[in-house]
């Protein structure tokens, strides 16, 4: 199962995200869920540090897992592209419970 945390500052604006494990719903290279999920994390965390030009923090393991946060003063700058990635994973969570979970953190 993917589990996904929403990263939430004390005032509730998302600040960051982190995917932790495997969907399986598929075979490695062909699950669809995984795509789905890693192709939506990229497409943020690359417009965050290359489009936008925020210095957050970012780390890639070699499992795959991804860890993104941004202080808050640039969360806000962030704010509506962290709203729609958390919509994508709320739909994907809706659509294979089993295999991605989203839980939001306070950090």
């Amino acid at each position: 199962m993917i589990c996904v945390s929403v990263l939430t500052a004390s005032s509730g604006e998302i600040v960051g995200f982190s995917l932790k494990g495997h969907a399986d719903y598929g075979e490695q290279g062909n699950d669809i869920v995984c795509a789905a999920v890693s192709s939506a994390a990229y497409l943020v965390a690359n417009t965050v540090t290359d489009v936008l030009h925020i210095h957050g923090q970012v780390l890639v393991e070699d499992d795959g897992s991804l860890y993104l946060r941004v202080s808050g003063k640039d969360a806000i700058r962030c704010r509506d592209l962290f709203a729609g990635f958390k919509l994508h994973l709320v739909g994907l969570e809706e659509q294979y419970p089993e295999n991605i979970q989203v839980n939001y953190l306070e950090v």
